[in-house]
């Protein structure tokens, strides 16, 4: 904030635009919007607004930005590397985009919808399923990240295989820009080469460049067939093989392929209430596939029947049991969609989200999984993730017993190790999560430069005065 405008006029300010009862500024209100979803950064804010109108945003971008005062946009709070924690200063405000949560139009010959950016996915997804039509993004924390979240951060989640990252998924935008324009592309065309694509500026850039208020998004016809199996193969090698078997014998109908090591199945098992080990056996590795189909007449179970026996010849598993029913499918969904609740109540863990050629993931696990072996003898590995599409979460969890505050001060070591090796392997420090607070010196270290170069001349092109969610993503030039 400049020293021309005190807390006391500021404030003054947002509630002239917004009311007083939009502008939150007691502690205890503002607590769930100050704390990141992993509880890494705990930040301060001077308020924490919640605008109900597209106008009210602009009109505060307008005030924000004459006065220097920073902007973090905040949807469902749900990220995992800090994007939408404030600084500890004390002089930035919590832009929250709740309120802003109607579908506007859904079209369904059209295929499409029209959402506003505080809609939490779940609603999408059922917006869609009422008019026989679905939208295929799916993430653990659902039920409660907002698309416009999802939107900033090119969120992936458990259909990317199928369906790509959420940036595949956007037809248009609307954006509230810094100075109070709003930019509106909110098409609902497939085709449209009329000059530079504004919209992917935006997706994936955390806030920064300017406020995501709504957008136009794809909608795909509804599977009418699944077929879903856990399966125990014979190492990641054999997961790949597996993987590029299913796609070839379904007619590349495969929408989810889940690398599972058996330590995440014992400690869902053991920490997670209601949750059962798949299979009789203790395997090392295992993989949740699913198939599915448009076309009720399709016999997916027939055909991953078919292929799992195919592969069981072929010596790449061992066993595999297939969803009988709805019930038994949502069981093995929920053991791989609790992995990180688990990890989280077994104790400290350093999480990294990397992205490797598919090919390379099995090399990257053995070459990673023996420094730590070497050099973090109290450390348990838990590498898991979306295979199908390259992505690993590449955790370290502290064994029992461990002084979890000197684990965890190996952060940055065993990071460093972990980058260095997935760069060389020709991956990606950052796959689904975005960068953030936490990776904002891993990109720059990681990038070619001249990425660098242009991502800030980008961003000041749109943001001159570096109000938009300062502090994320991008490290100022020096």
């Amino acid at each position: 904030m400049t020293a021309e405008v005190t807390p006391k006029v500021a404030l003054a300010g947002f509630r002239r635009i917004l009311g007083a009862d939009a502008v939150l500024t007691e502690r205890e209100a503002m607590a769930p919007h100050l704390t990141d979803h992993r509880k890494l950064y705990e930040g301060a804010a001077l308020a924490v607004l919640r605008p109900g109108s597209v106008e009210e945003i602009s009109q505060l971008l307008v005030f924000c930005n004459g006065t220097h005062i920073g902007v973090v946009p905040q949807g469902g709070n749900t990220g995992y590397c800090g994007g939408a924690t404030p600084d500890e200063s004390g002089r930035q405000v919590v832009l929250s985009l709740a309120r802003l949560a109607r579908v506007r139009r859904i079209d369904p010959a059209n295929y499409s919808l029209i959402a506003e950016a505080g809609c939490i996915l779940t609603n999408l997804q059922r917006e869609a399923e009422a008019v026989d039509r679905f939208f295929p993004l799916s993430l653990g924390s659902e039920g409660s990240c907002q698309i416009g979240g999802n939107l900033s951060t090119n969120a992936g989640g458990l259909n990317v295989l199928r369906y790509g990252m959420t940036r595949d998924l956007v037809l248009g935008l609307e954006v509230v820009l810094v100075d109070g324009r709003v930019l509106s592309t909110l098409s609902e065309l497939r085709k449209d080469n009329t000059g530079y694509d504004l919209k992917s500026l935006f997706v994936g850039a955390e806030g920064t460049l300017g406020v995501i208020t709504a957008a136009s998004l794809k909608l795909l016809p509804r599977p009418r067939a699944v077929a879903t199996a856990f399966v125990a193969v014979r190492g990641i090698t054999a997961a790949v093989d597996l993987l590029n078997l299913l796609r070839e014998a379904s007619g590349d109908r495969v929408s989810s392929f889940e690398l599972i090591p058996h330590v995440a199945v014992e400690l869902t098992t053991r920490h997670i209430p209601g949750i059962a080990e798949p299979l009789a056996g203790e395997f090392p590795w295992y993989v949740l596939c699913e198939l599915s189909s448009s076309r009720a007449a399709d016999t997916l179970d027939a055909m991953l029947e078919s292929a799992l026996r195919d592969a069981m010849d072929g010596g790449l598993l061992d066993d595999a049991a297939l969803a009988q029913n709805e019930r038994q499918r949502a069981a093995f969904w929920r053991l791989r969609e609790s992995i990180p609740e688990a990890q989280r109540i077994e104790g400290a863990s350093l999480k990294h989200d990397v992205a490797l050629p598919i090919g390379k993931l099995a090399q990257f696990v053995t070459e990673a999984s023996t420094w730590i072996a070497a050099h973090l003898p109290d450390a348990v590995l838990v590498a898991y993730g979306h295979l199908g599409d390259g992505n690993l979460h590449f955790n370290v969890n502290a064994r029992a017993g461990t002084d979890p505050l000197r684990f965890v001060a190996r952060a940055d070591e065993v990071q460093r190790v972990v980058h260095d090796l997935v760069a060389s392997f020709g991956g990606s420090v950052s796959a689904e999560h975005g960068i953030g607070r936490l990776k904002v010196d891993e990109l720059t270290r990681y990038a070619p430069p001249v990425e660098i170069e242009l991502m800030r001349a980008i961003k000041r092109a749109f943001d001159p005065n570096g109000i938009m969610n300062p502090g994320k993503v991008l490290r100022e030039a020096p």
